[in-house]
């Protein structure tokens, strides 16, 4: 049973085929999926998605779109979440986060922005009880500030989504109560320092997610050269999870059903609303 913490079934990619998509995941054994949303636009599509896949959703503001993004945005996300607070498929606060891998939102007045928006949310996330999912791309340290200043000594629950940082980071985020979420990039050989991270972090402290249709795991991507010369890059799906954790199940010296089991656990505990739905599934509608 695997749980994937992040994927994007509302993403434009998946319009064609969803149904199958996710059907195709189930019967690999990945029986729920998380799904972020992006941008305020997108929270009543997020929400409807997940209840007619029987999945669950977070509402939040991902810091590549904070350029476009209004100060009414803030007010749409607090609305969202106090009319959907006893909705049992919403689980967290997210995608928000810092990315200072953009160069323009590195520079001002992007720089500020993201980091208004990404405190704002934590805000948000705390005054409905509601746990975080983070982008953190080149940010951890300034991404632990924020969690700092806002939680104020209390601890967090969430996931660290796409993690790729320092070890001493990795330990700071652990620090604040969160899970770090591993998917395709550590199927890279060439991804030293993570494939290093996820062997020798603790178990507890790992999830799995495919972030898909994004970061494809090695055996679906191309490079730019074999795209010039008309291969398509393969499109990743939930359906890639299992194969992403044998993988890390490799690297740690694990069994699957002992990866399995441990990952699953800690999605819960980083998401606790995930327990019910696990435990007492309703029907997809």
């Amino acid at each position: 049973m695997w749980i994937d913490t992040h994927c994007h079934l509302d993403a434009p990619e998946f319009a064609n085929d969803l149904a199958a998509v996710r059907q195709r995941a189930r019967t690999a054994g990945v029986v729920h999926c998380v799904l972020p949303a992006v941008r305020a636009q997108d929270f009543e599509r997020t929400r409807q998605l997940a209840h007619q896949l029987g999945d669950s959703y977070a509402l939040g503001i991902h810091p590549l779109y904070v350029a476009q993004a209004e100060q009414e945005d803030l007010h749409l996300l607090a609305q969202a979440l106090q009319r959907h607070r006893d909705d049992p498929r919403l689980v967290a606060v997210g995608e928000i986060g810092l990315d200072y891998f953009v160069p323009a939102l590195c520079e001002e007045p992007l720089r500020s922005r993201q980091e208004y928006f990404y405190q704002a949310q934590l805000k948000l996330a705390r005054e409905y009880r509601l746990p975080v999912i983070l982008h953190v791309r080149r940010s951890a340290d300034h991404l632990l500030k924020g969690l700092r200043l806002i939680g104020q000594g209390d601890p967090w629950l969430g996931i660290a989504h796409a993690f790729n940082g320092s070890i001493q980071q990795a330990q700071g985020l652990i620090a604040q109560g969160l899970k770090l979420g591993f998917g395709g990039a550590l199927t890279y050989e060439r991804a030293s320092n993570l494939r290093r991270l996820a062997s020798e972090l603790p178990l507890a402290s790992i999830v799995l997610e495919t972030d898909a249709p994004d970061m494809p795991p090695h055996w679906l991507y191309t490079s730019a050269q074999q795209r010039a010369q008309g291969h398509q890059q393969g499109r990743n799906e939930p359906v890639e999870l299992p194969r992403i954790a044998q993988q890390l199940a490799s690297l740690r010296g694990l069994s699957l059903s002992m990866l399995a089991k441990a990952s699953t656990r800690n999605a819960c505990l980083a998401l606790p609303g995930l327990s019910d739905l696990l435990e007492s599934p309703s029907p997809a509608r």
